[in-house]
């Protein structure tokens, strides 16, 4: 089959490689889309990866082509997503059913082998099967949208909340779409590109709810629209201080705020800021991934069952499309920033 191959930090090939022969409870899946996450160029380009070579891509979804011993023959030809984290199944989140928090996870695309390849081994557990309405692309986007949805529920927003979303990547994207369909009205977007707001603004979202913090004071703008009293809910989806701190000031008294951002480099608290924090008594809160329990309360649930509804069109925020032999132009947009993005993806039919 052919496959980005990752051999070390900037050495990405696209190359045949042997198609994977499914493990115990494992199925071969037939990759038919796949998406480019932001933790992709870090990771292909930067800061590596766990062990070479690797496959790398953990937003994928396909059709199950065979199975490995253990697994029901119902599962071939279903139409699936896939959850990328592998947990132990032993540690106590896990028995806990809080598997996003495994202690000793394994993870597609990163860890092991993903979807930028033609075809993928993925254990059975991680399957989730799609309805009909859902396509391909948007069940690419799954892993996102769950994480998007797992950061609202993480911070408790609720209708009546004034919610801020400060960077509109492709999950702040997503925490504007879920946070509308869960009925909350007031939502403040803080972002610095004009496909940003441009994409925003289809998703509903009034124009006069969205900041380019390029042109625009952000505290001042977000201060004047809540009549001096800030967020109820903040969500920073950067990992830099300078929005960390901002998240501070512009939370509500007694406010909640969730950090969402991978960081780039090391996060510090300065006195001033901490001081902040505890006075006006806010909630900082951790989001990490998403739940996925083959319950139907998890994320990943709530996410396909939103999806049945019609409520969310996650594929609006598709910017680029790749064919795979075509993959590594997309990537070196994303990592050189030639043009605006937000989300790139492949398809392979």
């Amino acid at each position: 089959m052919k496959a980005w191959v990752l051999h070390g930090v900037h050495d990405l090939r696209y190359e045949t490689v042997r198609k994977p022969e499914p493990k115990e409870g494992e199925v071969l899946l037939a990759v038919r889309a796949a998406a480019v996450c932001g933790s992709d160029i870090p990771r292909i380009y930067r800061a590596g990866a766990y062990s070479y070579p690797l496959i790398p891509g953990h937003e994928f979804s396909g059709i199950v082509e065979k199975t490995g011993p253990g697994v029901g023959r119902e599962w071939n030809g279903k139409r699936v997503g896939v959850f990328p984290l592998m947990p132990c199944g032993s540690c106590n989140p896990c028995r806990e059913h809080r598997y996003e928090m495994c202690r000793n996870y394994g993870y597609l695309g990163s860890r092991q082998n993903g979807g930028f390849a033609e075809y993928a081994a993925v254990p059975v557990g991680n399957l989730a099967e799609l309805p009909a309405y859902v396509s391909m692309e948007t069940a690419a986007m799954l892993e996102p949208m769950a994480v998007a949805v797992h950061a609202i529920r993480r911070a408790g927003a609720a209708a009546g909340d004034k919610a801020a979303v400060c960077g509109l990547g492709t999950i702040g994207m997503l925490l504007v779409l879920f946070l509308q369909e869960a009925g909350i009205r007031d939502i403040f977007a803080i972002g610095n590109k004009e496909l940003q707001r441009q994409t925003v603004l289809k998703t509903g979202l009034p124009a006069d709810c969205y900041c380019d913090s390029k042109t625009q004071d952000a505290e001042r703008w977000l201060m004047e629209r809540t009549a001096g009293k800030g967020a109820d809910v903040f969500f920073e989806c950067v990992g830099r201080n300078e929005t960390l701190e901002q998240a501070v000031r512009l939370a509500a008294p007694g406010g909640k705020i969730c950090l969402v951002g991978n960081p780039g480099s090391d996060m510090t608290l300065l006195k001033p800021v901490y001081w902040k924090i505890l006075r006006n008594q806010l909630t900082l809160t951790g989001t990490w991934n998403s739940a996925f329990a083959h319950e139907p309360a998890d994320d990943w649930h709530y996410v396909l069952d939103r999806l049945g509804q019609g409520t969310v069109f996650p594929e609006a925020l598709i910017s680029h499309r790749f064919p795979l032999e075509n993959l590594k132009t997309g990537l070196h947009m994303m990592r050189d920033k030639t043009e605006e993005y937000i989300k790139v993806m492949t398809a392979m039919y």
